[in-house]
């Protein structure tokens, strides 16, 4: 069954807003597709002028769902300013309040956002494809999923001091430590969250390989892949910089802050979303993803057993590179399950509780990187500070800006697949989506504005002229 492309929401069950045009030709096959981020964010003007102490709480203003992340690279952009090596128990805090943003991020997107599609069923009624008829539907699964999530959350809340803005790591280290009794309570709870997550990601699993087929065929694109490893195994906090092509050859290991001399950044009119490139392949060739797809893609193993395990059976069910854009699904639980065994062998270290946090810092100028791996990919924070400590000049280059090329091109393909005659099926726009909702974009940085989310799509001919626009 198919029907005229009318009167169906786009970009939805993703953060920000957004509005996607297909250019048609006379026949109304799909000459191609674009996926427009319509905001803009201007962090990088606005902090202009302000202390760089301030960089790691300010940019926690930057997005409302991943916001450990920008503090975590903020902190370690300043850290690299200062030229400072801070203590290895304030190393510890970072990593695990950054586990427990992966926990809460990834148990957010994947239950709430992606799974409607999987569980409800891509061609259900819109009104029933989201949590609320997943509620109704398995509200077990759902309350295990904010089980998980409560974990994550307040694990945040613990280490940074605050559950969504965190203030705690600072130039130098850490503000604040744990006590011995919180370190053991948390580990308890962790404890008791294990098997509610295997039995989710068991009943996850068995529908995405129901879906198998689907997956394997549908939005496939070949990319290179950019993300951090530490000696080649899988890493989310550290490390260097890791770039393959789509055959998982290394081009390239770079240290942190080394990353401008592999990235550059090409830019298009119809969008504020920059799309960066790798120097060596040149546009459009050097396009890269980010992201859970791309950090299993490019790393060797993973660090934590039951991951390990799991990254074999990936490998084995999609192989190796995945370009199959709705792998992403899978590789997200993949790195859930690694962060709650990570969270647990660092609430198992009794380095964790110790009182050395911070090292003294004086200097004021500079120029520092900090790199993190955010739940949607690799995240870079760029400072330059002059003799007042001053930032003079700061850039940001956010996850979804690192997949933003390969996020269009999955639409395009996608699209390629679904529009025919102008003509659309059922679900075919939803399907769309869920090429972009693979990525979990996050699109206009934690802006968002109830019962105000345009979105819009477009439909012009191959001589420019707009023929019609739909909106939401």
């Amino acid at each position: 069954m198919s029907e005229e492309v009318k009167n169906i929401n786009v970009a939805t069950r993703v953060e920000g807003h957004a509005k996607i045009t297909f250019l048609l030709d006379k026949r109304g096959q799909l000459l191609d597709a674009h996926f427009h981020v319509t905001e803009f964010k201007g962090f990088e003007k606005f902090m202009q002028g302000r202390m760089f102490y301030d960089a790691p709480r300010i940019t926690t203003r930057a997005c409302g769902i991943c916001p450990v992340s920008h503090h975590l690279a903020s902190a370690k952009a300043c850290d690299d300013l200062l030229g400072v090596d801070i203590p290895e128990t304030a190393k510890l805090l970072r990593e695990l309040m950054h586990m427990g943003q992966m926990i809460h991020s990834h148990a957010l997107h994947f239950f709430f956002l992606a799974a409607p599609d999987f569980i409800l069923g891509s061609e259900s009624k819109p009104e029933d494809r989201n949590v609320v008829g997943l509620l109704k539907k398995d509200p077990e699964l759902v309350k295990k999923a904010i089980e998980i999530r409560k974990f994550g959350h307040n694990l945040i809340e613990l280490i940074g001091g605050k559950a969504i803005h965190p203030v705690t790591a600072i130039p130098g280290g850490m503000s604040k430590g744990i006590t011995q009794i919180e370190q053991e309570k948390r580990l308890s709870e962790l404890k008791q969250i294990f098997p509610i997550y295997n039995d989710l990601l068991d009943i996850c699993k068995s529908h995405l390989i129901q879906n198998s087929e689907f997956i394997n065929n549908f939005s496939v694109i070949e990319t290179n892949f950019v993300g951090l490893t530490k000696n080649g195994a899988f890493e989310l906090y550290d490390g260097n910089i890791r770039v393959t092509d789509n055959g998982c050859h290394i081009i390239d290991d770079m240290p942190p802050n080394k990353y401008f001399q592999g990235i550059a950044e090409h830019v298009e009119p119809w969008t504020y979303l920059k799309f960066p490139f790798l120097k060596i392949k040149g546009w459009p060739n050097g396009i890269y993803r980010v992201g859970p797809l791309a950090r299993l893609n490019i790393c060797e193993s993973m660090r934590t057993p039951k991951a390990q395990q799991a990254l074999k059976e990936f490998r084995a069910l999609y192989g190796r590179p995945a370009n199959q854009t709705l792998a992403y699904h899978l590789a997200r639980l993949i790195e859930l399950l690694y962060a709650l065994e990570r969270a647990k062998e660092l609430l198992e270290d009794k380095n964790l509780i110790s009182t050395n946090i911070r090292k003294k810092v004086e200097r004021t100028a500079g120029e520092g990187i900090g790199v993190v791996e955010a739940p949607r990919g690799t995240l870079i924070h760029h400072y330059k500070a002059n003799s007042n400590g001053k930032l003079i000049d700061v850039n940001l280059i956010v996850a979804t800006v690192n997949n933003n090329a390969a996020i269009n091109q999955s639409i395009k393909v996608a699209a390629r697949q679904l529009i025919q005659d102008g003509n659309i099926p059922k679900d075919g726009l939803n399907r769309i989506e869920m090429a972009i909702r693979a990525y979990d974009p996050c699109l206009t940085c934690a802006a968002h504005t109830i019962n105000q989310m345009e979105m819009e799509i477009q439909f012009i001919d191959e001589n420019g002229k707009l023929i019609k626009k739909i909106y939401r």
